[in-house]
């Protein structure tokens, strides 16, 4: 079939388009990460004397930079529209939320809808694969304290440790708040056919939307973040949270991404803006942490209800194109997520306004030594 010369200018233009959001991307990357880096290194004195400062002033630069990676997004008309619970009620507790994975777009989806819920990036803690370790951005998640687990039946046991020790070590001593896991523990089109096949030798429901989540790492958070209670009060074994005067983990929030027609947006999408503007929708549910059950296997029951009813949200959206309304409403209520151009082209400004600074002063002191 013969390309006709619209169809040419308009695959020339896409190309075109891609290829210098690529190069803007990769000049944001070369100046923003060092940057954070640098600033943070600078600040390691403040890090001794005040460390609630120093992770305070850590959080602000980290949320920068993930609303950088929502700009990508955002300018190429990637928008959000939220459903379920407000989540923004709950944004200054501790929450885990659980979240469905279809593709490296869903990271991308929750960088930005978490942008306007007050102080959630800046004191989030992520659970992420470890091949993200060694991704540009590896680097920050590193300092920012983010846990990066190893798939694999051989590395299970192991990794369900070390989690524990890093949330011991890591969340409250830096002041984190909600702590984000994808328990599929793995894309949708990677494990749905493992996942089926085990619902149905274990006389489980056929999902085809998600995936039957794993158990071990929402029990290891549940209990090493849960605040014992004793009378109604924190009980004095667990010394991190009484020390920090915290109430412990109070939420859990189900987090299911929708993507139209069930086509998620991977991170090539995300950066290049290839694809034509597409409104993602998110919806929440929120759960009392005390109404979540503590035995291994309560909680597995619990687990997988939350996935089964996913599958029912999914369904539901694919067949209407919006979620079904929340108990006791006669319709679904959504909201649509919004961020400020003005306040992305400053932080973007800032950021190559930093690189140009570090530059100076390296370019200094190179010729004051050389």
């Amino acid at each position: 079939m013969a390309v006709t010369l619209e169809q040419a200018q308009r695959v020339g233009y896409t190309c075109l388009k891609a290829l210098l959001r690529f190069a803007f991307m990769v000049a944001n990357n070369l100046v923003a990460i060092p940057s954070y880096v640098l600033y943070l290194i600078m600040l390691q004195p403040l890090r001794v004397l005040d460390s609630k400062s120093f992770w305070y002033i850590e959080g602000v630069l980290f949320k920068w930079l993930l609303a950088m990676v929502a700009s990508w997004g955002w300018w190429a008309g990637y928008t959000v529209v939220e459903w379920g619970d407000d989540v923004k009620a709950v944004s200054e507790d501790e929450a885990m939320v659980l979240v469905n994975h279809q593709a490296t777009g869903d990271v991308c989806t929750l960088m930005m809808c978490l942008q306007d819920k007050g102080t959630v990036v800046r004191q989030m803690m992520w659970l992420m694969d470890h091949i993200f370790k060694y991704t540009n951005f590896g680097i920050v998640s590193l300092i920012h304290g983010d846990f990066f687990i190893r798939q694999g039946r051989a590395h299970r046991d192991q990794q369900l440790v070390l989690l524990k020790e890093h949330l011991e070590k890591y969340y409250r001593s830096r002041n984190r708040k909600w702590i984000v896991l994808f328990p599929e523990g793995g894309f949708l089109r990677k494990r749905r056919e493992t996942s089926q096949a085990f619902a149905k030798k274990n006389n489980l429901p056929f999902l085809k939307h998600v995936t039957l989540p794993r158990l071990g790492a929402t029990q290891v958070i549940l209990k090493t973040l849960v605040a014992p209670q004793e009378n109604g009060n924190p009980a004095g074994r667990d010394a991190v949270i009484k020390e920090s005067k915290s109430k412990g983990l109070q939420w859990v929030i189900d987090t299911t991404i929708a993507y139209p027609k069930g086509e998620p947006i991977d991170i090539q999408t995300w950066i290049l803006g290839y694809r034509q503007p597409t409104v993602t929708h998110v919806h929440y549910r929120i759960f009392p942490v005390k109404d979540v059950p503590a035995e291994p296997e309560a909680l597995t029951q619990w687990l997988y209800q939350r996935f089964i009813e996913k599958e029912d949200l999914l369904t539901h959206f694919y067949e209407t194109g919006a979620f079904p309304p929340l108990q006791g409403q006669t319709k679904a209520i959504s909201r649509e997520m919004t961020l400020s151009n003005l306040w992305l082209v400053g932080i973007q400004s800032l950021a190559f306004l930093s690189g140009g600074m570090w530059y100076c002063i390296f370019q200094y002191f190179y010729h004051c030594l050389f």
